[in-house]
């Protein structure tokens, strides 16, 4: 099996950068996925981060998770489980405004180091999406300024612990998806595995790797590229005897943006992705995340083709 696709951010900047850029071009086609290392967040930064979630987790969530495994009587499933996830999870909103004042059970250096790594991942997004501009030969900013709609982009943060599991094979961290954003940059645990990305029909892990970013490309932008890069179906599967951290910060367009094909990146006669408002999408997306992606673009073909996107009232 070829190697997950690992780029060094810091080869940018000197003689392997074509190399570089051909090797996130190769990763955006062919997988979906890729881990960066030398990103420019400070590995003491992640340190914290990670100590800080993992702290929380003990101190907050995990009893609550142990009393809903309970209630529902989990322990002792002997048929497979498709309608729920075993992790725990809560949610952080970084733009177009923030919560983290708001969200309960954070002490004040936890509030201030997410602030922190927030603002460094939302830095390093908007970086990533120029390269991916310049791969595409688009001019540089199109992809930020594709999603920023009226009030800028939807940033935010899922913050995800995926304790032991006593039925790894009936219960499933997190249900196979496709991610309906933009950009996801994920800080996992590198010591506990458990993501997989679908590729070829095989299941394949995404390697833990100490103060790594994980990158994932969302619905957005395949729909952007016309289908040039893709969104891959992937999952958390549970361990027996380990909890896996993982936080994921989505990149997203902002609810009133409108999301097409780049005209540039549109062959003539080619089949087209549809043209649709963002949160009309997050809307269909919300009832069928754990179903096939390919659905959901048809179902905003045909809601284009009955609604002019270009009329005032649709745009607003």
């Amino acid at each position: 099996m070829e190697n997950f696709p690992l780029i060094d951010l810091e080869k940018l900047n000197g003689e392997e950068r074509r190399a570089t850029m051909d090797m996130i071009n190769d990763a955006c086609e062919n997988w979906g996925f890729f881990e960066l290392v030398n990103h420019g967040i400070p590995h003491d930064l992640m340190d914290t981060m990670e100590r800080l979630t993992k702290e929380h987790y003990k101190k907050s969530m995990e009893q609550r998770f142990k009393e809903l495994v309970a209630s529902k009587g989990l322990e002792g499933v002997q048929a497979e489980i498709t309608d729920m996830d075993w992790e725990s999870t809560f949610f952080l909103r970084h733009l177009p405004f923030s919560n983290i004042s708001e969200v309960p059970d954070l002490d004040d250096e936890y509030r201030k180091v997410m602030k922190e790594f927030a603002e460094r991942l939302e830095k390093l997004a908007e970086d990533l999406l120029d390269l991916l501009c310049e791969n595409l030969g688009l001019e540089k900013g199109y992809l930020k300024k594709a999603f920023y709609g009226s009030k800028g982009p939807n940033f935010g943060t899922k913050v995800s612990n995926y304790p032991p599991c006593p039925k790894p094979e009936l219960i499933k961290g997190l249900r196979a998806h496709t991610d309906a954003g933009g950009i996801i940059l994920l800080f996992q645990d590198d010591k506990v595995s458990g993501l997989q990305l679908l590729k070829d029909n095989q299941w394949i892990d995404v390697p833990p790797m100490r103060h790594s970013i994980v990158i994932n490309l969302g619905d957005q932008l395949e729909v952007i590229t016309n289908g040039k890069y893709k969104s891959v179906l992937h999952r958390v599967i549970t361990q027996t005897d380990s909890t896996r951290m993982s936080i994921a910060s989505f990149y997203n367009p902002g609810d009133d943006a409108i999301i097409h094909p780049a005209p540039a990146l549109v062959e003539k006669e080619a089949e087209e992705y549809p043209k649709f408002v963002f949160d009309d999408y997050m809307k269909l997306y919300a009832g069928l995340k754990f179903q096939a992606k390919e659905p959901r673009f048809e179902a905003m073909k045909a809601i284009e083709a009955n609604v002019n996107l270009g009329d005032p009232i649709a745009t607003t």
